[in-house]
């Protein structure tokens, strides 16, 4: 059945990249980029079933069982404007037009001066090299690596108005896993490319974890109550505790700087003494937005007012 379904995604880019893209990148002569585009291509295709897939299954979860009744469209439709973004194709394409010329230019030099890329899956021959188990290590690390970057955006003030805009909605949904300022996301981005070279992830593993890894983060967010239990909570972030996590009052404040920072395993807030795990339901947002100050309605005005914070002048 999977083999079926590689076959039939791997059919579909192939079309599309021979009967849409070549014939269009050979009108505007930039056929040096056909294999770029193939590969690129990839990713829109890949993001096309996450909108569909979180906009079904999510969206009907919603409306099942909400959290807090939906507010008007106009509270939540920004962050579909953010998903549509993220996850088909326009950030996708900048971040990969970007960030591939400068992973090869870097494997090029590594290569050049003998240096061989870390290879975690061959630490303990014939268990770390299973699959699962690879993909498991390799989760691990780049979900440690995360929790660290998601304190750094919390604690340094320019980064921190930047990330703002994700922690603005008041109205969380689903689709405000994708509410990141571009800036934002491009600087994780970055980071987890490089790290994905230095740790020898192959390409495939690698769109595996982003894939899995947005797909929980969407869960994440999503207006549900869900708890995971006492032993789930431990060790999957659930829309409960990542909850308190923009809160207001909770979620960036204290010496930490906020609470519940792991993107996908609590371990990390456990270790680190940032957990907040108590029960209940709190409103979100931030709380000099709750005084009154302005982030923003639309997808300009936030991008706008997030360069104005980080230069101290909103």
């Amino acid at each position: 059945m999977i083999d079926l379904l590689i076959h039939a995604f791997v059919t579909a880019q192939t079309w599309i990249h021979e009967t849409l893209l070549q014939p269009a990148m050979f009108a505007m002569g930039l056929m040096h980029l056909s294999e770029m585009a193939f590969d690129a291509l990839e990713w829109v295709l890949i993001g096309v079933i996450e909108v569909i897939a979180m906009a079904v299954v999510l969206g009907l979860l919603e409306r099942w069982a909400p959290a807090e009744p939906a507010a008007g469209r106009g509270e939540w439709r920004v962050d579909v404007v953010y998903s549509l973004l993220r996850r088909l194709g326009v950030l996708p394409l900048v971040a990969f037009a970007l960030f591939t010329p400068l992973v090869d230019a870097i494997e090029s030099q590594l290569r050049f001066a003998g240096i061989s890329r870390l290879s975690l899956d061959g630490v303990w021959p014939g268990v770390t090299d299973a699959a699962w188990v690879s993909f498991l290590i390799y989760l691990l690390v780049f979900d440690f690596v995360d929790y660290w970057l998601h304190r750094a955006q919390h604690r340094w003030s320019w980064w921190w108005a930047l990330h703002a805009v994700h922690h603005s909605q008041r109205q969380m949904t689903f689709w405000t896993e994708d509410r990141n300022h571009l800036i934002d996301d491009l600087l994780r981005d970055g980071v987890m490319a490089l790290l994905a070279v230095a740790i020898g992830v192959a390409p495939g593993q690698f769109i595996g974890i982003v894939v899995v890894s947005r797909l929980l983060q969407s869960l994440q967010h999503a207006n549900l109550r869900w708890r995971y239990g006492s032993v789930g909570e431990r060790l999957l972030v659930s829309p409960s505790f990542h909850r308190l996590h923009h809160a207001v009052d909770y979620g960036h404040d204290g010496p930490a700087r906020g609470c519940n920072f792991a993107v996908l395993f609590p371990v990390w807030d456990h270790l680190f003494r940032t957990v907040d795990d108590r029960p209940g339901f709190v409103p979100t947002g931030i709380r000099d937005q709750v005084e009154g100050r302005d982030y923003g309605q639309g997808f300009f005005r936030q991008h706008w007012l997030a360069i104005g914070r980080m230069f101290g002048r909103a």
